[in-house]
């Protein structure tokens, strides 16, 4: 790895396979970390159903999804969020796995359910519906 010019540049070790896995690897981690930094990564989740609601208060953000409990969800450092109008949650940061694992942990509290729809999902998700039950004849 090469540092020039404001440009870095990455090179495999030797031609064996390994070495070019690792060589992509590498260039995307790095990849990933300058564009973090100059632009940031966003992810949007979205909470369908009857009830559902989320509120941030400081950095640590409240979700009533249903059960006997409110679900306080501590969000990593470095990850800030933002809710609109209750039921969409906009996570920003700059580490882009970071990110991506607070996203899945807050999804994880109530995954979409395929009949009705209700629970939280990534709002470019597509959620397949099943049909229910059919009548009796």
């Amino acid at each position: 790895m090469e540092v020039t010019d404001g440009n870095i540049t990455v090179s495999p070790a030797d031609s064996s396979r390994e070495a070019r896995a690792l060589h992509g690897l590498t260039r995307t981690l790095i990849n990933n970390m300058v564009v973090g930094v100059t632009n940031g990564y966003t992810k949007v989740l979205e909470i369908s159903g009857v009830g559902y609601r989320a509120d941030v208060k400081g950095d640590t953000l409240h979700l009533s999804l249903g059960y006997s409990h409110p679900i306080e969800f501590k969000l990593p450092k470095g990850i800030q969020a933002s809710v609109d109008k209750q039921n969409r949650i906009t996570l920003t940061g700059i580490d882009k796995e970071q990110l991506g694992m607070a996203a899945a942990k807050i999804r994880d509290f109530r995954r979409c359910e395929p009949y009705k729809g209700k629970g939280i999902r990534y709002a470019d998700e597509v959620v397949r519906r099943k049909v229910g039950k059919a009548g009796v004849k």
